[in-house]
C-alpha cells in the first residue's frame, strides 16, 4: 500500500500535536508554546516544547523533534503505517489505499475491525480477572509471598482466573460467541466428532498477567499456577492480535524507564519483570515462553540503544543466550550496546536481588559480557585452538555469526580478532569466506539495519517506498558523536549531519530569513501584496521555487502549519533548503503573556527583510532602465518612478533619516 504524500500532509494539518503529545507528557502553557519534561531523555526541568503554531515538538535538551506521526512512532513504538492509521482514526479520516483492489480494501478493513473487537474482548476479560483477584486470598497470598505490592500489581494489571471451568460465562453472557475462542480465552473441544462442542475457560486457577502492546491495549494473557502444577506458565495462543515471536511482556510499562536507565533488561519470565520493577529495575521486559527473536530485538531498538539480556547461568540459560545472540547480531551497529548477563545457576533475577540486593545486581549488569566477546565464545566453543582442525572449525562457526552483522567498525574489528585466533591474516580470512559457500545462518535474519539502510527499522510490506514518501528527519541526541538526523525510514540513524546556520557557518541571506519566517507562519504569506508575491516567486534557484510552491499550497489547502508544509515538500528540490533553515528556527520559549509581541516582532522582521529585498529589486530595475535610455523613450520616466519608490522604502527602513 502506498499512502499518498498529500494525505499525510492533510493528516498533519488536521491533527493537533499538543493533544497527541499531551496524552503521554504533562504539558503546561508557556507563552505561545507548551512545555513539559522530555519523554526521550531524563531531565528534572522542562526543556520539551510543543508548538501549536508549527505543529511540531522540539526538545532543547536532546534535540529530538518532529510532528504528530513522528511522536507516535518514537514514543509509542508504532510503525509508520500503524501510526498513520492510528492518527487518521482519531480524526475520522480514511487512509487512502489507491493501489489496493476493493476486495483487498474490504479485507483490510475487516481485519482492523476484528483486531479492535478482539482487544475489547480481552480488555473486558482482564477487568474481570482483576476483580476476581480481590476475592482470591490464595492468589493474594502468592503475590505477597513473591514480594509484589498492590501498587505494582495495579501497574501491571495483574488479576486472577477463578478455578471454575466456565467462570467467564458470568462475564460474557453469550459464552458461545466465536470471539471468545478466537481471542484465546475459551477452548472449544470437538473430540470424538461430538455435535455439541464442549467449551471451557483456557485459564483456570491462575494468577493472570495481561500482555499489552506498545499502545497499552491488552492482546493476550499469561497465567501462572499457584502451586506446582504443570504447565507452570500458560500463554494465550497465537491470534490475529497476538504473536509470541513479536511481543514482549512489560514493554508498555517499561518504555519510559528505558530512557531513564539507559538500557532495556530482557528476562525470561513474567515474575522476573514484576519483581524487578518492584525492586528498582522498572526497565525489564520478558519474552513470552519463546526464544528471543530478531523481531523482539528490532522492537527494543525502537526505544533504546542499549540492551542487556539476562539469563540463568545453567545450560538452558546458555542455550537461550545463544538464540538471543542470533537475533541480536543483525542489529549490532557501532552505536548500539548489546550485552549478556549470566547469573549463578541457582538464581533468576528475582531471587538474586532478594538475596544479594539491588546494588549487587546492578554491578552484574555493568559487568555483563559484551556481544563481541560472547560471539567469540560461541564460535570457539568445542574447538581446540591448539590444532589446525580446531582453528578451522572455529572459522566455520564464526562465519555465519559475523556475516549477520551490519557493516561497521565493530564488524571489522571482530574480523581481525577472529583472524588472529584462527591464525590467519584478516584479508585472507575475508577472501576465504567470500570464496567458499558457508553453512546456513543459525537464524533467519532480516537485512542488516545500519544507518539509513533499507530494512531500517519498520519494514512493513505495505510501507510506501522512499520514492513515494520520505518521512521526516529528526535530530538525535547531542552526545559527543554529533547531531544526526533520523533518516529515511523513520527512526534509523541517518549519517548526514544537519548543516546549521550558526557559529562559524555562513550567515543566513535575506531570502533565507524570509523562508524561515513564512514557513513558521504561513498566514503572513496571505497578507503580502501581489508585488511581494511576484518578487519572492521570481527569486532565482530554490528560493523562488519554494515560494512558488508555497503560493500554490495556499490556494490548494489554505493556511497550514510548518509540520504539514514539511510533509508536502517531500522529494522536492528545495526540501533540503527548507529543512536546513527550519532546523535552527527554534528560539527560546516565548514567556507567558508575550505571544502577541512575539508575533508582532516576527511580522516586523519579515516586513523589514522584504523591504530591503524590494529595494534591491527596484535598484536592479533602475539599472535596466538606465541601460535602456536612448532606446526606450519611457526609460527615464520609469527610472524616476522607481527612485520615488526607493525613497519611500528608505524612509520606512530608516525613519530617523526621513
Amino acid at each position: 500500500m502506498t499512502i499518498p504524500a498529500s494525505f499525510i500532509q492533510e493528516l498533519i494539518a488536521r491533527a493537533d500535536v499538543v493533544e497527541i503529545v499531551g496524552r503521554y507528557v504533562q504539558l503546561k502553557k508557556a507563552g505561545a508554546n507548551f512545555m513539559g519534561l522530555c519523554p526521550f531523555h531524563g531531565e528534572k526541568s522542562p526543556s520539551f516544547s510543543v508548538s501549536p503554531t508549527k505543529q511540531f515538538y522540539h526538545c532543547f535538551g536532546c534535540g529530538v523533534h518532529g510532528n504528530a506521526i513522528g511522536f507516535l512512532m518514537e514514543h509509542a513504538g508504532m510503525g509508520f503505517v500503524e501510526a498513520v492509521h492510528d492518527l487518521a482514526g482519531q480524526y475520522g479520516l480514511q487512509v487512502p489505499e489507491d493501489d489496493a483492489s476493493p476486495a483487498e480494501r474490504a479485507r483490510a478493513a475487516n481485519q482492523r475491525q476484528k483486531q479492535a473487537t478482539l482487544t475489547d474482548v480481552l480488555e473486558k476479560a482482564g477487568e474481570a480477572y482483576r476483580k476476581s483477584l480481590r476475592q482470591a486470598p490464595g492468589a493474594i497470598e502468592y503475590l505477597k509471598g513473591r514480594g509484589v505490592s498492590g501498587e505494582v500489581a495495579k501497574q501491571f494489571g495483574i488479576g486472577y482466573a477463578p478455578a471454575g471451568w466456565r467462570a467467564l460465562a458470568s462475564v460474557f453472557p453469550d459464552y458461545d460467541d466465536p470471539l471468545l475462542a478466537e481471542s484465546g480465552l475459551v477452548i472449544v473441544n470437538t473430540e470424538d466428532g461430538a455435535e455439541d462442542a464442549k467449551r471451557y475457560d483456557r485459564f483456570r486457577d491462575r494468577v493472570m498477567f495481561p500482555i499489552r502492546n506498545v499502545k497499552g491495549e491488552c492482546i493476550g494473557f499469561g497465567g501462572r499456577v499457584l502451586g506446582d502444577e504443570k504447565p507452570k506458565y500458560l500463554n494465550s495462543p497465537e491470534t490475529p492480535v497476538f504473536s509470541k515471536g513479536r511481543e514482549l511482556y512489560g514493554l508498555y510499562e517499561a518504555r519510559a524507564a528505558f530512557r531513564e536507565r539507559g538500557y532495556a533488561l530482557v528476562t525470561e519470565g513474567y515474575m522476573d519483570v514484576v519483581a524487578l520493577a518492584q525492586l528498582g529495575f522498572p526497565n525489564a521486559v520478558a519474552t513470552l515462553g519463546t526464544a528471543c527473536t530478531t523481531e523482539h530485538v528490532q522492537k527494543l531498538f525502537r526505544f533504546t540503544e542499549s540492551v542487556v539480556f539476562s539469563f540463568d547461568g545453567d545450560a538452558a540459560g546458555r542455550r537461550a543466550a545463544r538464540k538471543a545472540l542470533d537475533g541480536a547480531l543483525p542489529y549490532a551497529t557501532d552505536v548500539r550496546s548489546i550485552k549478556f548477563l549470566f547469573l549463578p545457576a541457582e538464581h533468576d533475577p528475582d531471587s538474586f536481588i532478594r538475596e544479594f540486593g539491588a546494588d549487587a545486581f546492578a554491578r552484574f549488569v555493568a559487568e555483563a559480557t559484551p556481544l563481541s566477546r560472547f560471539m567469540i565464545e560461541a564460535a570457539r566453543e568445542g574447538c581446540d585452538l591448539t590444532t589446525a582442525e580446531g582453528r578451522a572449525h572455529m572459522s566455520s562457526n564464526a562465519r555465519p555469526l559475523w556475516s549477520a552483522m551490519p557493516d561497521g567498525a565493530l564488524k571489522r574489528q571482530l574480523l581481525s580478532e577472529i583472524a588472529t585466533l584462527v591464525q590467519l591474516d584478516a584479508t585472507a580470512l575475508s577472501e576465504l569466506w567470500a570464496a567458499t559457500p558457508g553453512p546456513r545462518k543459525a537464524a533467519a535474519a532480516p537485512a542488516p539495519r545500519s544507518s539509513g539502510e533499507p530494512g531500517d527499522p519498520f519494514d512493513y510490506p505495505d510501507m510506501p517506498p522512499p520514492s513515494d514518501y520520505e518521512p521526516p528527519r529528526y535530530e538525535s541526541d547531542s552526545k559527543p558523536r554529533g547531531k544526526f538526523t533520523k533518516g529515511k525510514r523513520w527512526g534509523g540513524k541517518f549519517e548526514t549531519p544537519i548543516e546549521p546556520l550558526r557559529g562559524r557557518g555562513k550567515p543566513p541571506s535575506r531570502p533565507d530569513v524570509a523562508v524561515r519566517l513564512l514557513l513558521s507562519n504561513m498566514a503572513q504569506w496571505e497578507a503580502l501584496s501581489h508585488e511581494l508575491h511576484v518578487m519572492l516567486c521570481d527569486l532565482p534557484g530554490q528560493h523562488g521555487a519554494l515560494f512558488t510552491w508555497l503560493d500554490s499550497q495556499l490556494h490548494e489547502h489554505g493556511v497550514q502549519p510548518w509540520a504539514a508544509l514539511r510533509e508536502g515538500m517531500r522529494g522536492l528540490d528545495f526540501e533540503p533548503l527548507a529543512e536546513r533553515l527550519m532546523s535552527v528556527s527554534e528560539a527560546a520559549p516565548v514567556s507567558e503573556g508575550e505571544e502577541d509581541q512575539h508575533l508582532a516582532d516576527a511580522a516586523k522582521e519579515l516586513s523589514s527583510v522584504l523591504d530591503f529585498m524590494l529595494d534591491d529589486r527596484l535598484k536592479a530595475q533602475q539599472s535596466e532602465a538606465i541601460a535602456a535610455v536612448g532606446k526606450d523613450p519611457k526609460a527615464l520616466e520609469r527610472y524616476k518612478a522607481l527612485e520615488a519608490r526607493r525613497l519611500e522604502l528608505r524612509a520606512r527602513l530608516n525613519p530617523s533619516s526621513a
